[in-house]
């Protein structure tokens, strides 16, 4: 019997092809959305328990519902729940808030097993198919088959993202425009120019180290506009995109296209 790996491995691989990959945050703490993410075609989801206000019993639900249909899911999370969220089952983690090479570091080591990390290692967890995949196997699939993202956030993190980059075992670099305007004292006009340049280099910076770098991608214009500046993975946000859906069919002579989805 073919029995499937709890852990989808892909992520780090996807990072690494050099092509185009769109990502949707999801908040919202709904297995059902996780599933239909992934049958609308996006490369793999990142499930937001930073901001979002899933328990991690639902989160664990998600991460099966990714697993079944077949999207490699990322939690975003706070570092006291990198262990939890990987013990799960999770495809990758990606951290807030790094402001330097330093941090990064400690990061690869909280998320890679020992013989590369410190991770505490545990076969009993989802991610070890609760023991039916132990040992050096389940420990080398970790380490391989797992992405460490890194997020930028601040101007003081932009000017070094060439050497957050640069750390071995991150497997790409987010930057997160509106906490990155925030921190300029542009409130969220994360297009504003003075905002727009920092992140312009941070992108080109991150892309020259050789890493996927990765940025909120909501229009076609903006994956060209941060693609120009070597942007690869780009990221839109489900609560926005269900926001904007219903908002649309509440109004007057909308049409439905004639596609019944009930």
């Amino acid at each position: 019997m073919d029995i499937r790996h709890p852990l989808d491995d892909r992520l780090p691989a996807m990072l690494r092809s050099g092509r185009t990959l769109r990502a949707i945050f999801n908040s919202l703490p709904s297995p059902a959305i996780v599933e239909m993410c992934a049958y609308a075609g996006f490369d793999f989801i990142l499930i937001d328990n930073e901001h979002g206000s899933a328990g991690l019993d639902i989160t664990e639900h998600m991460l099966r519902a990714a697993r079944a249909s077949g999207i490699p899911p990322v939690v975003r999370c706070l570092r006291p729940d990198i262990a939890r969220v990987l013990d799960m089952g999770a495809s990758g983690v990606q951290i807030p808030m790094v402001q330097n090479a330093e941090e990064a570091r400690d990061l690869v080591q909280q998320v890679r097993y020992p013989g590369i990390g410190r991770r505490g290692s545990a076969f009993s967890p989802r991610a070890a198919g609760y023991g039916a995949f132990p040992g050096a196997e389940h420990t080398r699939r970790s380490n391989e088959g797992i992405a460490l993202i890194v997020m930028i956030e601040t101007e003081e993190a932009a000017a070094q993202a060439a050497e957050i980059a640069s750390v071995e075992g991150v497997d790409a670099v987010f930057i997160g425009p509106n906490d990155l305007s925030h921190s300029m004292g542009f409130g969220s006009d994360w297009k504003a120019p003075e905002v727009d340049r920092v992140i312009a280099r941070a992108l080109r910076d991150i892309a020259a180290a050789g890493t996927c770098a990765g940025i909120v991608g909501l229009t076609a214009e903006d994956e060209a506009r941060y693609g120009a500046h070597g942007a690869r993975f780009f990221a839109t946000v489900a609560s926005s995109v269900i926001t904007r859906a219903l908002r649309e069919a509440a109004q007057p002579g909308t049409p439905t296209g004639g596609r019944p989805v009930y």
